[in-house]
């Protein structure tokens, strides 16, 4: 099949996309995803770069940019964001907590959409937050399902360990105590795209006083039923947004 558009320099961007579309990728990773020359991959990733549709990781190497994350909102078409507001409200309303959606972006996590504890003592993650994969039940969640090389990568910097990992695959939930911030707990289950992929989580989070040491037994079965509903969403459009 003959992907050309007939536009040589489009095609050869496109093509960057598409592979950094499998994660933090290295020069040579782009040259030997693409074809392309070295020179040619690398002028056109630091050319995507400077419009912010390419970005850097913190060991240098290429991920997709917010400009895509930005574009997607603006164009209206991304049914995941546009479903998770009421369904973060709803969340929010039965757990009493603040509610949000994460999305992983390279070595990152960004809070994509949130429903605040109206008052009273709450985690306040803003939307277009930057956090860590290192730590939080929400990066348990986006780094669990990843493949085995990705998840040693990942758990060089983390806080958490591959057994904790594996016990969130096993219950399909993830919680956290005081490991992104003191005094803070969350719980966190994923969102599947219609192939099954992971690509989010749905998490809770507030202060400890409230969410106990054991903060799934409150709040996981409400958590694990937001994220399903979005997964549900995903479904049956037919799309990941």
């Amino acid at each position: 099949m003959d992907n050309s558009s007939g536009v040589g320099v489009l095609d050869k961007a496109a093509l960057v996309l598409t592979a950094l579309e499998q994660g933090p990728t290295t020069l040579a990773g782009l040259v030997t995803a693409t074809g392309l020359a070295r020179p040619t991959a690398h002028r056109l990733a630091v050319a995507l770069e400077h419009h912010r549709l390419v970005s850097r990781d913190l060991q240098g190497r290429f991920v997709l940019g917010p400009r895509l994350t930005e574009l997607a909102s603006a164009a209206g078409e991304d049914r995941l964001l546009a479903t998770a507001g009421p369904v973060l409200a709803r969340l929010r309303d039965i757990t009493g907590e603040s509610a949000q959606l994460y999305r992983r972006q390279g070595d990152m996590r960004v809070c994509a959409a949130a429903a605040e504890r109206p008052s009273g003592l709450r985690d306040t993650i803003p939307v277009g937050a930057q956090l860590t994969m290192g730590a939080g039940s929400a990066a348990q969640v986006l780094l669990a399902w990843e493949d085995p090389e990705r998840i040693q990568r990942g758990l060089q910097s983390s806080s958490f360990s591959a057994v904790a990992l594996a016990t969130v695959r096993r219950r399909g939930w993830a919680q956290s105590v005081a490991e992104r911030e003191p005094g803070v707990a969350s719980v966190s289950a994923p969102v599947r795209s219609p192939s099954g992929k992971v690509i989010a989580a749905v998490s809770v989070s507030g202060p400890i006083e409230r969410l106990s040491r054991q903060p799934g037994r409150l709040h996981a079965p409400a958590v694990i039923a937001a994220a399903e509903r979005l997964s549900e969403v995903l479904r049956r459009n037919g799309g990941e947004g």
